[in-house]
């Protein structure tokens, strides 16, 4: 703005000279130009005017472009931070989109497995649920081949009782009346046997189906039936009643007092230990009437018996002790070689000692039978016989 009006003062200088030099050569010519000079004067004024008014316009404008330059500026500064704040929140963008990308590839990976194990839980359940259904049916016809059982043991118990009363009246040499041989017509026990000269009366008894609940009732009402056989003087006032073992568990009372006789409630695991109990009695009887010779042979037997088994036992741990003692040598005396072979002939040899069987009696004639069979192959071999000097230590207080 400064140089543009400096330019314009030269200017009217410039003017004023050429005015003054040219009002040497003559007034009027200068009146006219100077007359000629004032419009022009007038004209640069306006012009003048108008240019200052110009420049003012174009200051105001550059004021106004430098304020918009500043806040150019500014708005730079401000879109530059933006621009970074931008490429910022872009990078946390994509920081923020691998992430969720990675969290939903775990989260399908997640809703997959627990997919896989809803299916296999699901599975388990479904397979639970057979295994449940298929061992509660297994659980039920076990119970129905259980009750199925017991109904066949129960339909069975009298037979089975009466066998078995027999067996052991067998074994122990005792006399089993039927009910055919029952002296008394009307009453006719299940099983008797007569020992000391009374007749012990077994009845045995059993459900008539599989609820147990009203058994101990029947029980007790069979204790009062049991009168019409205690009433004979021969018939020994302890009567039995033989019931199943499985069903002993429901029966509260095993004994009852009637008065003139007494009812004991047994399975048939007692009857034997019941049976050889009243045998003992009657053989403490007839002991008492036995004469004092015949208690000698007895007693005489009896020491023979007690003293041939202590000193069988004797023996046999004396030779006991040679066997341990031989085999604690072979052990640590026998080459290894010859040790290992004679183990693996030791683990392919077998004993089979005959074996014991139950209501089979062990008979006196066949153990001599045997020893003479024994003998006489020792003489047919010509087996020397073994002169054995073994000395065995006396105990002071021998048996």
């Amino acid at each position: 703005m400064d140089i543009i009006i400096l330019f314009i003062l030269l200017i009217l200088l410039a003017a004023v000279v050429f005015l003054i030099t040219r009002k040497k050569d003559g007034n009027s010519e200068l009146e006219s130009n100077i007359e000629e000079e004032r419009h022009k004067n007038s004209d640069l004024e306006q012009k003048l005017a108008a240019k200052e008014v110009e420049i003012n316009t174009l200051q105001r404008d550059i004021d106004i472009a430098n304020t918009k330059l500043d806040e150019f500026g500014q708005i730079k500064t401000e879109k530059i931070q933006i621009a970074e704040r931008l490429q910022n929140i872009d990078r946390e963008r994509n920081q923020l989109k691998t992430k969720i990308t990675s969290l939903e590839a775990k989260e399908e990976s997640r809703n997959n497995e627990l997919k896989k194990s809803l299916e296999k839980s699901v599975s388990l359940q479904e397979s639970l649920e057979k295994e449940k259904e298929r061992l509660n049916d297994e659980r039920v016809k076990e119970k129905e081949i259980h009750y199925e059982k017991m109904k066949k043991k129960w339909a069975e118990h009298e037979k089975d009782i009466e066998f078995h009363i027999k067996m052991i009246c067998k074994n122990h040499v005792l006399k089993y009346i039927s009910q055919e041989q029952f002296p008394y017509p009307r009453n006719k026990p299940d099983n008797t046997v007569l020992i000391s000269d009374q007749y012990i009366i077994f009845d045995a008894k059993s459900p008539s189906n599989d609820d147990l609940d009203n058994f101990p009732s029947y029980i007790k009402n069979q204790t009062d039936n049991l009168k019409k056989y205690a009433k004979h003087k021969d018939v020994k006032k302890d009567l039995f009643l033989v019931i199943p073992s499985n069903t002993l568990k429901v029966i509260k009372q095993l004994t009852y007092n009637m008065g003139d006789y007494n009812v004991y409630i047994i399975s048939k695991e007692a009857i034997e230990p019941i049976i050889i109990s009243l045998k003992k009695i009657q053989d403490f009887e007839i002991v008492e009437k036995l004469s004092p010779e015949e208690r000698d042979d007895i007693c005489r037997i009896i020491g023979k018996f007690a003293h041939t088994t202590k000193r069988r036992i004797q023996i046999d741990q004396y030779f006991a002790d040679e066997f341990l003692d031989t085999l604690k040598k072979a052990g640590s005396q026998l080459p290894k070689e010859i040790l290992k072979s004679v183990i693996e002939f030791e683990g392919a040899e077998k004993l089979n000692p005959p074996m014991e069987k139950r209501n089979k009696q062990i008979l006196t004639k066949d153990l001599i039978e045997k020893s003479t069979q024994i003998k006489k192959e020792i003489q047919i071999r010509d087996i020397p016989e073994i002169q054995a000097n073994i000395e065995f230590v006396e105990e002071e207080n021998s048996d």
